[in-house]
């Protein structure tokens, strides 16, 4: 039973209290073990969203005990980690994350497991975030490195500044196969140092994964070659790295971030565009509200549909065949042969 006192007390001192404990527990408990950062006979390992939680446990195998950090069907741009996720950093193995989207993570990471984390974003080259922007669509296919020489971006590596300015790149790199396939061999050479005893198995497995990862990217390719029309309209500009490899146009209602809301001047451009491309389809997704792109479409004469950016758990199958209906809603949307 409770006592008074517990009763009383601020559920913020009693989530700092609790903390707290655990970290103390967990610091006492796991402080010069060999076994640090196991959960019993598995390799423990967090991942931040549903994309790397899924490429960690194919690449862990029954090696690892993954942990994801993001609730299904919850948008992870804006997860807020628990006092017990907090403390469970400071015994997990490594993190798989994207610094800079989520930044509970980024804060726990770096005050927990500096040391463990790996930052999925650094095995790739990233594309800069300028889909949304005023002028977005010309910019779809520029690398970072090519948008910052144009455009004197001071934090083309991708990462969000110092100074907790909003990050200049597109996270969402599993959005194209060929880069989720490096990021599959480089996550396996970092839980083969992490676990050196299990790293043959890390290594084959992120081997298997990269090639089954190749064979999606060209099934992709194939379906994508010959379309009537290469512009899509999306509800956020998350797929730059889809548009980019499969040579289509990414026409981004509103920016990066899912929650931010298109100005009306933003809105009547792409309204522009997609008349004069003459779009069919205007893209929604399932973790953010289609009103927007329901009240677009209807304006150009266009239907809506969803184009998946993977972000949290399909709620059948997995990445690989959210990947495979995108493909055939992209299919439809552009007239493809």
């Amino acid at each position: 039973m409770k006592s008074d006192f517990s009763r009383r007390m601020p559920m913020h001192i009693a989530g700092a209290l609790a903390l707290t404990t655990l970290l103390t527990t967990t610091a006492a408990c796991g402080s010069g073990s060999a076994d640090a950062g196991r959960s019993g006979d598995a390799f423990g390992v967090s991942a931040a969203m549903y994309p790397l939680q899924w490429l960690t446990e194919r690449v862990g195998g029954p090696d690892v005990a993954v942990t994801g950090l993001a609730k299904p069907g919850v948008e992870p741009h804006d997860l807020e980690l628990s006092p017990i996720q907090v403390a469970r950093l400071e015994e997990t193995g490594l993190v798989v994350y994207i610094r800079g989207v989520q930044p509970a993570v980024d804060e726990a990471v770096a005050q927990h497991a500096a040391d463990r984390g790996f930052d999925a974003a650094t095995a790739v080259r990233t594309l800069p975030a300028t889909a949304g922007d005023e002028h977005g669509d010309e910019h779809a296919g520029e690398t970072a490195e090519e948008h910052a020489a144009e455009h004197g971006d001071e934090h083309a590596d991708g990462h969000a500044g110092e100074d907790g300015s909003p990050i200049s790149y597109d996270p969402h790199i599993w959005l194209d196969p060929s880069r989720f396939a490096t990021v599959a061999v480089k996550l396996g050479e970092r839980l083969a140092a992490a676990d050196p005893a299990h790293a043959p198995g890390y290594r084959d497995r992120a081997a298997k994964v990269a090639a089954e990862l190749t064979a999606l990217d060209g099934e992709l390719a194939r379906g994508l070659r010959t379309c009537a029309s290469d512009a899509i309209v999306t509800s956020h500009s998350a797929f730059a790295y889809l548009a980019d490899r499969y040579r289509l146009r990414q026409i981004g209602v509103s920016g990066v971030n899912p929650d931010a809301e298109p100005a009306p001047a933003r809105l009547a451009q792409v309204a522009e565009v997609a008349r004069r491309e003459k779009v069919t389809t205007i893209f929604t997704e399932s973790l953010v509200s289609p009103k927007v792109a329901e009240v677009l479409a209807t304006e150009v004469g266009a239907k809506t549909a969803v184009l998946d950016p993977i972000e949290s758990r399909p709620e059948s199958g997995d990445y690989t065949s959210a990947m495979r209906r995108n493909l055939t809603a992209l299919q439809a949307a552009l007239r493809c042969s």
